[in-house]
């Protein structure tokens, strides 16, 4: 938990609930909300991609790699009609930042 909290408290997630030291921490983002674990009983496996919306995707895009975070690519337009980019968290969760066209 402690590896996570340090990474997401660097892409300026502000801690709600939990910590460093804690099986249980809640994050947010804006109005996004993230919740981790790491109790181990009984383990659920899947495999799924958390999607915050920022109001300026490059802009966060910049501050990750500021604090020495390398994105999986540099923001780009989508088909789909968001801007955004992807990175993964030191336990391997990918993360999407993302905004609306």
């Amino acid at each position: 938990m402690a590896r996570a909290v340090s990474f997401y408290k660097a892409l300026g997630f502000r801690i709600v609930h939990g910590g460093a030291n804690d099986a249980f921490t809640s994050f947010v983002l804006g109005t996004s909300f993230l919740n981790l674990t790491s109790e181990t009983h009984n383990p659920v496996r899947f495999w799924g991609r958390g999607i915050v919306y920022v109001s300026d995707v490059d802009a966060f895009y910049r501050k990750a790699k500021a604090q020495g975070i390398e994105p999986q690519f540099a923001p780009r337009d989508a088909p789909w009609n968001e801007r955004y980019f992807h990175l993964t968290d030191p336990d391997a969760h990918e993360l999407s930042f993302a905004r609306p066209l």
